[in-house]
């Protein structure tokens, strides 16, 4: 028997959405009742993450815990974050429920190893960044990860907020720019390492980009299904 999907989202909305519609479209399934059962928490009240953080907001901890905790509740065998920076509270939010956590950091880093990537740009939040989420993944999988200088970062800020305003080109234009500088700095490939980039940004003829909410997409149906005997986050924390 398949195993109940719980998926802590809200942050943003848009992005839960995503990683919601790539398990089904993922999912290899010729009728309703073959997809997975998906208790989704779109619990958008969860404080900003980068902010917090960076000192200068409300912690995000007890909201995130609240939401993991409602879904054990509801019946999830094991639980999902859909957005990358709250992985910064993973170890809290982990000690709180009884039932496994995917790790989408991990799981990404996990993935670039088995297709022999080596060095990544990383386009992610302030928060994601400076918390070295996935350069302490990556590093456990022996990838180098390039980070944006400076002015560009707040490049990649700028597009971020964009799109969680909805404005999607404008969000386009800034992360695209901050994707080609770091391919000629020598990355051969770009992690989308925040849920609202892939929105967005795809792959071309000239920038590989790794969806980290596709390989947990993927992981998820995996999961699920049985397919594993253990999940990588499981493996590391």
């Amino acid at each position: 028997m398949k195993k109940v999907v719980g998926i802590i989202g809200g942050m943003g909305p848009l992005a839960t959405v995503d990683l919601m519609n790539k398990i089904i479209l993922y999912t290899p399934a010729k009728k309703d009742q073959d997809h997975l059962h998906i208790i989704v928490d779109n619990y958008s009240q969860i404080p900003d993450r980068t902010t917090a953080i960076l000192g200068n907001g409300t912690d995000p901890t007890p909201f995130i815990i609240q939401s993991a905790q409602r879904l054990e509740s509801a019946g999830a065998d094991f639980l999902a974050i859909a957005c990358n920076t709250a992985h910064f509270y993973f170890q809290s939010i982990k000690d709180s429920v009884n039932i496994p956590i995917l790790h989408m950091p991990l799981e990404t880093a996990s993935y670039l190893q088995d297709n022999s990537i080596k060095k990544v740009g990383l386009l992610a939040t302030d928060g994601t960044i400076n918390t070295k989420l996935y350069q302490h993944s990556c590093k456990t999988y022996e990838v180098e990860v390039f980070e944006p200088h400076m002015k560009m970062q707040k490049d990649v800020m700028e597009g971020i907020y964009a799109i969680k305003g909805g404005d999607l080109e404008k969000g386009l234009l800034y992360l695209s720019k901050v994707a080609n500088n770091l391919i000629t700095r020598g990355a051969e490939a770009i992690i989308a390492g925040c849920t609202e980039i892939p929105l967005v940004l795809k792959s071309t003829q000239s920038i590989r980009v790794i969806d980290p909410t596709e390989i947990l997409a993927k992981s998820i149906i995996n999961k699920a299904s049985g397919l594993r005997k253990k999940a990588h986050s499981e493996n590391k924390y």
